[in-house]
């Protein structure tokens, strides 16, 4: 009779712990360093989320490996819903497809919970770089193989991949220049250090605004509004580069349904806010919330795409 006593008592308080969540501070882990395109994203959502759970988001940056030291700590996280991170196709797709011993199975090792936005991504200069457009870009590269660099959010990054594939379809050569981070990576190619970048539109779009930055192509299903005089992938014959990148949320693997949901309908609410909505659609982004089994679907789809990449193109870490 005790027995079945403290199994009740034990299980009501169970019960109670799980319909307190959240109960204490909850941390957003963001693979990258500040200033990229996941950053801006985690950040416009982070307090908004956490007024809707009633208790704060904390944004924290574990950069490095392109997004899979982030994505690595995630996956050894508590299944309690008190660490979520950014999921980007860099950490669930294009870094697991080109590297083998990345240490987590993106199809076992995470929850899905929601896609958050979908943002066009693009190929910049800086203004010192001899090309101004499309054409005279593809142009300068042919006839000078080796001789520029490009930077990227990290290797094994969706910059990287994309890159390397533009590289092969275009049979150019550009030396790959790895960065912790779309913020880096833009820091230095705004400053000269490196001429092209290969990023996510909303963290180049500042760059590009004032001037110190030159757009040249991008992957989206159209021109965009603010940049209309530039090409899509699609337009100058490179239509495999003409994905865009998505930015979702997950946890570790095995995070009750209940957590799910409940952060799911908070993320519903967060961007039925005009104001968030607008902070996020200012970096050229498209809000896509569409619940943790279309996510789901999303995350593998891209997978299954970056391998048959990697495949086809015979990409390797080096």
């Amino acid at each position: 009779m005790i027995k079945k006593i403290i199994i009740a008592i034990c299980l009501c308080l169970s019960l109670g712990a799980q319909a307190a969540y959240p109960d204490r501070p909850i941390r957003l882990i963001v693979p990258f360093a500040p200033g990229g395109t996941t950053d801006i994203i985690a950040r416009s959502i982070a307090d908004p989320l956490g007024r809707q759970l009633g208790q704060t988001v904390i944004v924290e940056n574990r950069a490095g490996g392109g997004g899979s030291v982030g994505a690595l700590e995630l996956a050894r996280a508590p299944k309690d819903g008190y660490s979520i991170g950014a999921a980007t196709v860099s950490t669930t797709a294009a870094n697991p497809a080109i590297n083998p011993k990345i240490g987590y199975d993106p199809a076992k090792d995470f929850t899905p919970i929601t896609n958050i936005a979908a943002t066009p991504n693009i190929i910049a200069v800086n203004p010192n770089f001899p090309a101004k457009d499309f054409k005279t870009f593809l142009e300068e590269l042919k006839k000078n193989p080796g001789k520029y660099s490009y930077a990227s959010p990290g290797t094994g990054s969706v910059g990287h991949l994309q890159m390397e594939l533009f590289k092969n379809l275009t049979s150019t050569y550009i030396v790959p220049i790895p960065y912790r981070g779309a913020g880096p990576a833009l820091t230095d190619t705004v400053a000269g250090q490196v001429l092209i970048v290969f990023d996510n539109l909303p963290s180049a779009l500042p760059f590009i605004r004032d001037g110190k930055l030159l757009p040249i192509v991008v992957a989206a299903p159209k021109r965009l509004v603010e940049l209309p005089n530039v090409p899509t992938f699609t337009e100058v014959g490179l239509a495999p580069v003409n994905r865009m990148a998505f930015y979702g949320l997950y946890g570790p693997a095995g995070l009750p349904r209940d957590i799910v949901d409940k952060i799911y309908a908070a993320i519903y609410k967060v961007v039925s806010d005009p104001a968030v909505r607008k902070r996020i659609e200012d970096t050229g982004s498209i809000i896509n919330v569409n619940g943790p089994e279309e996510f789901s679907k999303e995350m593998k789809a891209e997978l299954t795409l970056y391998k048959e990449v990697v495949n086809k193109q015979k990409l390797q870490l080096d």
